[in-house]
């Protein structure tokens, strides 16, 4: 039978390469690649997000699993900022160490490796992980811009009206609006219009494919040599100490078995390639993170299967 870390993880690192080899090929340009980012940002992700959120009704979910998953992220994301600055980089930087490949990978590895009852748990997370994570991010990200904006002698605003501006941002965005529209129409109990659902589907089903491949070409057009330090520190973050900081929350808590073992599991994740996304849109560690994302991922064919052989003791 073969391993569901190879399973899971080889159609990603497929991916990946064959967006190097059109990068190498120059099939893409760079500025293509912007404009073709640009594009999975602004449609592709919103059609999933909405969709996805739209089945989701939160009144008969256990959250309970979900606290020291988060606790792990506040903790990680904090030290990240503490440590590199308040600055849209190391925004950027801290949801990398956080932002795992939840949908692509996540789901078919978890159902592999513990079957439906796994699926339920990660489930539960998924309602919560996107919305909290990104919106604090782009939140965060928005704070950070207003702040360098005022540094550099633009408008300065007072805090609460950045605050505002920022959480304003934050929602009528790409990410969190769909996210959060998604999940208000799932509590109406009605269902999306096949006529709508179709084409919001086959939007969907390109973002994974269209965002490695992206990251793919990116690598191909940076000189990773020079980004291979930080990309080594950032998916050892991610795939090792993520993890770590969700099962030692996890059993802080009392928690243990499947639930504890699914969230550390998803915690090892590698790095999402949303994180890419947002490296371009704010224009910040954008050789550095399609780095990352490509490393952390080939690298989790080895940490996943540490990470799994050690929940099984759990």
């Amino acid at each position: 039978m073969q391993s569901p870390v190879v399973s899971s993880l080889a159609p990603v690192v497929i991916l990946i390469a064959l967006g190097f080899l059109a990068g190498r090929m120059r099939w893409v340009s760079g500025t293509a690649v912007k404009e073709l980012s640009n594009l999975v940002f602004l449609l592709l992700t919103p059609a999933l997000l909405f969709r996805t959120m739209s089945k989701v009704q939160l009144a008969h979910l256990d959250f309970t699993p979900v606290a020291a998953y988060f606790i792990g992220v506040i903790a990680l994301f904090a030290a990240t900022l503490l440590v590199c600055g308040f600055n849209r980089r190391s925004a950027v930087l801290a949801l990398a160490a956080t932002f795992g490949n939840t949908v692509m990978i996540g789901i078919p590895f978890v159902s592999l490796a513990f079957g439906e009852a796994g699926l339920v748990t990660l489930f539960t997370l998924y309602t919560v992980h996107t919305v909290l994570l990104l919106t604090s991010a782009t939140l965060v990200l928005e704070l950070a811009v207003a702040r360098e904006e005022g540094a550099a002698g633009g408008p300065r605003r007072s805090m609460a009206r950045t605050v505002f501006m920022a959480l304003r941002n934050s929602v009528i965005h790409p990410i969190p609006l769909p996210i959060i529209a998604g999940m208000l129409f799932a509590q109406t109990g009605l269902a999306i219009p096949p006529l709508l659902d179709t084409p919001l589907q086959l939007l969907a089903s390109g973002l994974a494919p269209m965002a490695l491949l992206l990251v793919g070409v990116t690598v191909a057009q940076t000189h990773i040599g020079g980004q291979l330090r930080g990309a080594l520190a950032l998916s050892a973050v991610k795939n090792l100490a993520h993890p770590a900081l969700v099962a030692t929350a996890g059993w802080a808590l009392g928690l243990s078995g499947l639930p504890l073992a699914v969230m550390v599991v998803t915690a090892a994740l590698p790095i999402g390639a949303n994180v890419f996304l947002f490296s371009q849109r704010y224009k910040v560690a954008e050789e550095l993170v399609p780095a990352s994302v490509a490393l952390s991922t080939v690298a989790a064919l080895v940490t996943l299967s540490l990470v799994l052989a050690l929940v099984q003791r759990l």
